[in-house]
């Protein structure tokens, strides 16, 4: 679902006034406005407060389908020519790509160092900053099947 109708959704549930929701997040009532008609869309870091005050999972706040990523990295399978991983035996490994999964061995072993390794590659092709890369990815990558504990 859009941020947008999310978003609407979330707060009427609460039983919350655009007014009631932008005073918990220090913002105007006209900036919630404009996220729920989808003409602005808040920050990364906005959307993590906006998660806390409503009470949902963050990534609730993001129209991503997690299944539709390399589960290490967070890379969509979307992307041109986006190779597979592949297992010991060099099948295909349809949930990695071959930047995380190669031989049937993980490239990055926790989750801090996935970021910073990854965080320039998410910058260039975002044009994020890098503390929104990093702010990003710290929000995705816990849902990825690879990171799950």
């Amino acid at each position: 679902m859009p941020f947008k109708e999310t978003l609407a959704e979330a707060r009427e549930q609460r039983g919350m006034t655009q007014q009631e929701l932008a005073e918990k997040l220090y913002v105007t009532r006209q900036a919630v406005s404009r996220w729920e008609n989808g003409e602005t869309e808040p920050s990364v870091d906005m959307r993590k407060l906006i998660a806390t005050v409503l009470d949902i999972p963050v990534i609730q706040l993001f129209d991503i389908d997690v299944t539709q990523l390399c589960q290490c990295c967070g890379t969509p399978f979307t992307v041109p020519n986006m190779p597979h991983g592949t297992d010991a035996d060099g099948a295909e490994n349809a949930a990695y790509c071959k930047w995380c999964y190669d031989d049937g061995q993980f490239a990055y072993h926790d989750e801090d160092e996935l970021i910073e390794k990854t965080t320039p590659f998410l910058m260039e092709a975002t044009g994020m900053s890098q503390e929104e890369a990093v702010s990003f990815m710290g929000v995705i990558v816990p849902h990825l099947k690879h990171w799950q504990k």
